[in-house]
């Protein structure tokens, strides 16, 4: 089977030559790319009931395509009833063919979906080549039946890149498609 995403090929014959043009690269090798998507969901009130911790893993597996993990507690807060080990939210790693599976499902079919939508904040960089921002309702996804869930939750997305600046990270995000913010 020789599939290749439309996102990743989009990559190798676009933007990695609007890349090297821009700024000047020797070799295509040294060319920013995409690395993984972290896709980090908490739950609210999974303290008292565990069967939102169950419902949040269902969902980020529908939504990414790949298994979710529950995450667990790592410190006891008495305020909070928190113990050492209890399962409080939902992740789930996305990499290669998932990775821009994702990524194209997300620009062409959720983020359009979201009411008002003006494009994505361009703050999100964190001086290293890596964007990360919110999105408030998994509602947006179509792989989600509302009839279904039970309460709307948002995630938190990290998209890491090979970049070494966020100048290249935002260049790069914006050939592959991202709508920022003008």
């Amino acid at each position: 089977m020789n599939y290749t995403p439309r996102l990743q090929k989009k990559y190798t014959e676009e933007v990695v030559p609007a890349l090297i043009e821009k700024f000047g690269y020797t070799t295509p090798m040294a060319v920013p790319r995409l690395v993984k998507i972290c896709l980090n969901q908490g739950v609210a009130g999974a303290v008292g009931d565990k069967k939102l911790v169950d419902q949040a893993v269902l969902e980020m597996t529908e939504i990414a395509g790949q298994k979710a993990n529950a995450t667990l507690a790592k410190k006891s807060v008495s305020n909070f009833k928190l113990r050492e080990g209890m399962p409080i939210g939902a992740k789930v790693t996305l990499r290669r063919i998932k990775m821009y599976e994702f990524l194209d499902r997300l620009i062409s079919i959720s983020l359009p979906r979201v009411r008002d939508f003006g494009g994505i904040n361009n703050k999100g960089f964190d001086g290293s080549g890596n964007y990360n921002f919110g999105i408030t309702e998994q509602i947006i996804f179509p792989e989600i039946n509302i009839d279904k869930v039970s309460s709307i939750t948002g995630m938190d997305v990290a998209v890491v890149t090979t970049a070494k600046t966020d100048a290249e990270a935002m260049e790069l995000l914006k050939l592959m498609g991202l709508p920022f913010k003008k």
